[in-house]
């Protein structure tokens, strides 16, 4: 038998430009939200394209207006001068010392803790938690003087170690990852129980492999804000040999004038560790935000 023609009544041109309409307010939405994206982007870059700009320039060329974005006569000398004004590769060193070592023991401390927090049943964890991740709320400057004269007993004042041993542990990274942990199935770690795998190697080999995502998210945390740390080395370093490169880039200070040029230089090497850490792991540091806000 022959199919019969199938027959269109008026209501499908109507479905049709409903469709029709419905794709071109999508089309038009998604121009607005990428356009103002663009505009916010540009707009939060405008202080690092300054920054670029002013450590290619003289000192007294840096606050002229209208802004030059563009220099004339572009100063490349000024990269090779702050090698040689200051030991800003010492600084360097000990920044970077800083950064990696403190990032390592509290992606240590803070998963181990996180998995204690999410996956093992002792009496009174959850108090314990709540009250461990409560410290958030208090400020660094009401244990900033208690915690200086612990050091200074223990003889750590003016050495790397002191800021390591301060900053090795991270109420919000116990947090960050206990909140991630809690969204693996628990019947994973019950499987590897009774295949007779202990805590240590359930935590080893099959939370931690599942949780880069909230890793990377925390190196990166951690990462810049010992990076970018100012205060904690300017209370316990005093000696030139052992400064950071924040502490540093006062020593093109003086007492009259500041070499505003030359700190502009040092500012955007200084940004640079901290650019590609983030552009490593940016997209892990998405997922592991997200993902950690969602769970729990």
């Amino acid at each position: 038998m022959a199919a019969e023609p199938v027959k269109l009544d008026g209501n499908s041109d109507g479905i049709v430009e409903t469709k029709g309409y419905k794709q071109h307010a999508d089309l038009i939405k998604k121009i607005v939200v990428y356009t103002l994206l663009i505009i916010i982007s540009i707009l939060m870059m405008i202080p690092f394209f300054w920054m670029i700009s002013s450590s290619l320039k003289f000192d007294n060329q840096v606050f002229e207006v209208p802004i030059r974005w563009i220099p004339t006569n572009p100063q490349w000398a000024n990269y090779k001068t702050i090698w040689t004004q200051i030991p800003l590769a010492k600084f360097f060193e000990n920044t970077l010392i800083l950064s990696v070592v403190i990032t390592f023991i509290q992606l240590v401390t803070s998963s181990f803790a996180a998995y204690g927090f999410s996956r093992m049943r002792f009496k009174g964890r959850d108090a314990l938690f709540l009250f461990y991740i409560g410290t958030i709320a208090v400020p660094w400057q009401a244990y900033m003087i208690p915690q200086f004269i612990m050091m200074r007993q223990l003889g750590l004042t003016d050495k790397l170690l002191s800021l390591i041993l301060l900053q090795s542990f991270s109420a919000f990274g116990v947090f960050l990852m206990r909140q991630y942990y809690e969204g693996i199935p628990e019947e994973l770690s019950e499987s590897a129980r009774i295949d007779g795998l202990n805590e240590y190697g359930i935590y080893a080999r099959i939370i931690l492999p599942l949780t880069r995502p909230a890793i990377a998210s925390l190196t990166i945390l951690t990462f810049v804000n010992t990076w970018n740390d100012y205060m904690g080395p300017f209370i316990y370093l005093s000696s030139t040999e052992n400064k950071t490169i924040q502490l540093g880039l006062k020593m093109f200070v003086s007492l009259y004038d500041a070499q505003y040029a030359l700190i502009m230089a040092a500012s955007v090497l200084s940004v640079l560790p901290v650019a590609l850490v983030f552009l490593t792991q940016q997209k892990y540091f998405v997922e592991g935000i997200a993902t950690s806000g969602l769970k729990g």
